[in-house]
């Protein structure tokens, strides 16, 4: 069996296409696809737009997404041989997406697999251009890593794991880069399903984006004292050692060269500003209580 669990925050469109995504795929096996949401009338949305009983909605006590996570994956305990997919609404996936993620779990000591990012933003603007060269750094990195046999973090916006394994993980972090590790801990190995493509829109203004990645800088630091033994590979030291030459390879043109400088100094006062925000309060697992408008534009 497999549980499809798309998390999703006041989005109906959004989530309805990330939904779709799903049911226009062909799936071997029995599944279900469960929509997560704090708000009733994204429930209203989904059972007017889809006639597919397989597609059932939770009504997310409005905790956070791995507060939520956390209950579904105690209700849905079970079977070492069944799937999580856990994805979220503002995304949608390739139509070989749940495919070629299965095939993966083949190998009985594969605990989690994660998907493949890809932006749908221009390319030909500085953000979009800024969020190309970031996935390109980051599919590098887990292609590495994975042909290796080393220890990954996995991307939210698409990524499963084995039932039975975990009821359970902490709330102050980032579920996909904790996730991973409460499997390898357990003997289990990451992989990545590089052919399994989610596709995201990314911020396109200052404010989004400095937002949006100042929150996933302050969930990972977290880890420092959650799991201080874990293998980073989302971190300041990181990304100058992995990603700063790769960057200066990227650019095609003298207008991503001077994008991609901006990139750098754009980066560094990301870290700066979650560090001195962590002084002051550290991370909490929330719904988005800034929202970031310019990444959901089926909704806004």
């Amino acid at each position: 069996m497999i549980h499809i669990i798309i998390t999703s925050y006041n989005e109906p469109k959004a989530t309805l296409r990330a939904v779709n995504s799903f049911l226009n795929q062909k799936i071997k096996g029995k599944f279900e696809i469960i929509v997560v949401d704090p708000f009733p009338q994204v429930a209203d949305f989904l059972k007017k737009n889809v006639k597919d009983k397989r597609v059932k909605f939770f009504l997310d006590p409005g905790e956070g997404k791995s507060y939520a996570l956390n209950i579904l994956f105690q209700e849905y305990y079970g079977d070492e041989k069944d799937i999580f997919i856990l994805t979220d609404g503002d995304v949608f996936v390739s139509e070989n997406a749940v495919e070629q993620i299965v095939n993966k779990f083949k190998y009985s000591r594969i605990g989690c697999v994660t998907g493949k990012p890809v932006s749908i933003d221009d390319k030909n603007t500085k953000y979009g251009y800024w969020s190309h060269l970031s996935f390109a750094g980051i599919h590098r990195t887990r292609k590495k890593l994975s042909a290796k046999n080393k220890f990954l973090e996995c991307s939210g916006y698409l990524f499963a794991i084995r039932k039975g394994v975990i009821l359970d993980f902490p709330l102050e972090t980032s579920e996909d880069s904790i996730i991973p590790y409460l499997f390898w801990k357990k003997g289990y190995k990451i992989a990545y399903a590089d052919k399994a493509e989610v596709y995201v829109k990314n911020p396109s203004n200052w404010k989004d984006w400095n937002m949006q990645k100042i929150r996933n800088v302050k969930a990972h630091e977290n880890l420092n004292k959650i799991a201080p033994n874990m293998p980073r590979t989302k971190s300041l030291l990181n990304e100058i050692k992995e990603g700063a030459l790769f960057a200066l390879t990227y650019p095609r043109n003298p207008k991503e060269v001077l994008w991609t400088i901006q990139l750098y100094f754009a980066r560094l006062n990301m870290y700066l500003s979650a560090f001195k925000e962590l002084k002051k309060k550290s991370y909490q697992d929330g719904w988005r209580q800034k929202e970031i408008v310019s990444t959901k534009p089926l909704d806004f």
